[in-house]
């Protein structure tokens, strides 16, 4: 895994934990990261990491409404 070092301004009170479920979160959200690669960088197993996404407003359902649409319609 590759380590990054963020500068936050001291007016942010903010903890590592709570920055790697951000930025997993929003990775995931994006498409960039699958649910279980997102849990493993935030460091909490599938299962919490896909309770704590509501906290974050990420939807665990990460597919596309266009998509969904498409599957309603092939049914």
């Amino acid at each position: 895994m590759q380590t990054i070092q963020v500068q936050l301004p001291d007016t942010v009170n903010i903890d590592a934990q709570e920055i790697q479920m951000l930025l997993a979160g929003k990775l995931y959200e994006k498409g960039v990261l699958s649910v279980g690669q997102a849990a493993q960088m935030a460091g909490f197993s599938k299962c919490a990491f896909m309770e704590l996404l509501g906290h974050y407003q990420v939807s665990v359902l990460n597919y596309p409404a266009d998509d969904i649409l498409q599957d309603f319609e092939n049914a």
